[in-house]
Order: structure tokens, then sequence, then C-alpha cells
């Protein structure tokens, strides 16, 4: 490896049995929906996450929508949301044609449980068991919280407020498969495992990948069957093709899952690499004054799966890092554009957003991949040194 060689952002690392898996599936003819290793792949993450089952799905997003779905929320209800995180957490809102509300972030870059009390206790009204949005007379049915970038949500809190104004709570945990709480009431718990349903990701940058997938858990298991149901066209009668409700094309194929059975073979060691490095990039920059890398919550076993750089110096914008760094051949990107910012939600009702703001112009993701070696740290920090 030269020292001019492109560092990319986030890049699959598929040195397993993927290779095998998948041929294996191919001399099957098991190449669609139906086969055996989406049954394994199932089995095989709700083992790993300590819970009964899980259903695989096309997405992360789709299992965002079957949870919705499947929680109760319906036309002209709201749900809460953060306004910092990845669209696809919020859209499924919309697709049941229920109307998101968002929240701000803590330094964590996760929903602020401060201001999520705050809004429910000063902007609503609890009525009958029912949380009433005050400005919209409109009922307020789940918070979607998201564990960002590996952290995890304040769920001790988050968890109390819904049960105090009986909401759903549907963790995205997309970007945080493998975190776990190390101490506090849900010590030992995973992310995904706490609220009513959990959703996990395996696009091609997520820590593990099927190429395009996801997974959903539920707490109640007659919540999780009837989103599998509706997964698969609400197939009543699978010989007669009948169908008992409006379904959705929603299940991984047998490809995806042979992938992802392989993936998650190598996951607690692609968490080490990614600790390793997430360390290594911490002690490089911690005598920088103009930056920082943003810290994972000292409660939980993250998997460490993306690393924030936080620009305090003004002298320098975002943009103008990003293009440096991409001018060094190294690959980095801002954090999502916020939500209540974009074009589809302008007119959103949001709440005191503030933190979001902050980080919005100051977070730059810099490299760590699974494959990424000591040696490209290093040269990473060196061109940001330059920099500042």
């Amino acid at each position: 490896m030269t020292k001019n060689d492109f560092i990319p952002l986030s890049v699959p690392n598929l040195k397993g049995n993927e290779l095998k898996y998948v041929t294996n599936a191919i001399e099957s003819e098991w190449v669609s929906t139906g086969g055996s290793y989406i049954n394994k792949f199932e089995e095989n993450i709700a083992n790993y996450l300590n819970v009964s089952e899980a259903v695989a799905c096309q997405s992360g997003t789709a299992a965002i929508h079957l949870a919705l779905i499947v929680s109760g929320v319906k036309e002209n209800d709201e749900v809460l949301v953060p306004t910092l995180t990845f669209i696809a957490a919020v859209n499924p809102v919309r697709y049941c044609k229920a109307y998101p509300v968002f929240m701000d972030c803590d330094d964590s870059l996760t929903i602020d449980p401060v201001k999520l009390n705050e809004f429910c206790e000063n902007e609503c009204s609890f009525i009958d068991g029912v949380l009433i949005n005050k400005k919209s007379n409109r009922k307020i049915k789940a918070i979607v919280v998201v564990h960002v970038f590996g952290n995890m949500a304040n769920m001790e809190i988050i968890m109390s407020i819904s049960k105090k104004y009986n909401l759903r709570v549907i963790e995205d945990s997309t970007e945080a498969l493998g975190s776990y709480y190390t101490e506090g009431f849900y010590k030992g718990k995973f992310a995904g495992t706490i609220g009513d349903f959990g959703c996990y990701s395996f696009n091609g940058n997520k820590i593990i990948t099927t190429g395009g997938g996801g997974m959903l858990v539920a707490k109640e298991k007659d919540e999780l069957l009837r989103a599998k149901h509706i997964s698969t066209q609400a197939k009543s009668d699978v010989i007669n093709y009948t169908h008992d409700e409006i379904g959705y094309n929603y299940r991984m194929t047998n490809l995806q899952a042979a992938l992802g059975v392989a993936q998650l073979e190598n996951l607690e060691d692609f968490i080490a690499i990614k600790k390793k490095n997430y360390m290594l990039y911490e002690e490089l920059l911690k005598n920088e004054k103009k930056l920082e890398i943003l810290e994972f919550d000292k409660k939980i076993r993250s998997n460490y799966w993306f690393y924030s750089l936080v620009i305090k110096d003004s002298k320098f914008s975002r943009d103008e890092v990003i293009k440096i760094l991409s001018e060094n051949r190294i690959q980095t990107r801002p954090i999502w554009g916020l939500i209540h910012d974009q074009i589809p939600y302008k007119d959103s009702q949001s709440y005191k957003i503030e933190n979001a703001r902050y980080y919005y112009e100051r977070v730059v993701n810099i490299p760590c991949s699974t494959n990424l070696e000591s040696n490209q740290v290093e040269r990473v920090v060196k061109s940001i040194k330059n920099i500042f």
C-alpha cells in the first residue's frame, strides 16, 4: 500500500465464508425469498441479541415501516422523531400517512430525552391514556429512537417517558448492531431489544452487510409474527393466494441471508477492529484544541460504527475540511442534513432544535472501515493536523 492510495470512508469486509455460503445458496437454487439461509440468519441474529425470534426483511427502512404499522400508527397520528438522523428513519412515518414531530439531539447525537419529556409535559395533553399534541390536536402514538453511529440513546429516561404517556418505542438500531449497556437498569441489553421493536440494517456500509437488507425484533411475539405476515404480502393461505390485509414485498432473499450468516460470524472481530482504530484516532488527536473525536457513552459497549470528528475552530468550515481531505485521497462525509429542513418536511413541527444544528455544522465522519490499517489511520490524522 502506497502513501497516496485512496482511503474510503466505509466499505464492506468480505473475507470470511461469504463466497462459500452464497455459492451454496446458488447451487441449491434457492435464491429468492425462500431458503434455509433466511431462517438461519434470523435464528443467529436472535441468538446473538438474546431474543426469542427475529424477522429478516428487505431493508432497515422496511423494518421501521413494519414496526410502525404493527404499533398501530395510523393516518393523522403523530410520531416523535429525531431531526439528526438519516431520512430513512422518518419516511416510514409518512408511508403510514402519519406526521413526524422533530426533536433535538443531545451531545451523544441521539434524541434528547430531557427535551422529549419537556415536549410531552408542556406541549401536549394526556387525556384518557392518549397523548394529544396541543398545537395540531393529533394523537401521538410512538417514538422513533435512533442509536446514532453506534452510540445508544438514554433508554432509561425514554422508556419511562413512553410508559408515562402510553407511547410505543421503535428503536432504529440500524447503526448499532452489537452495542449494549454495560451498566444501569438495562445492563446487558442490546440496542434494539429494549423498546417495543428493534430495527437493524445490513446496507453496504453497515458493520455487517448483506448488500441490502434488514431485521426486525419485537418484545411481543404476536406482534413480530404479524410483522412477518405482512412482510410477505399477508398471505393467509399460501396455496390458494388468500390475503387478509394489505401486505408488502419486504422479505429478505436467501442470497442476502447467506451473506449475512457469514458476516455475523465475524461481528465481534469487526467490533474489536472498530474499537482499536477509534482508540488510535482518539490517542493521536487528544492534544488538538481545535477539534475532537466525539466520545461514545461510557455506560455502553459500543460497536464503534462511525467516528465523528467535531470541528471546534471556525477558521475552517466543515465543507472545506472535507474538500481538503478529498484532495488528499481520503473520503469523508458531513453528517446528514437535518430532516426538518428537508423539502418534504419543511412544514413539519419541530421543538427547540439547537444541538442538532451545532453538530450538523461541525461533524465530519472519517474513515472507519473494518479493514482500515493503523498506518492509514495515521495518514488520516496527519492530513487532518495539516489543515489545523
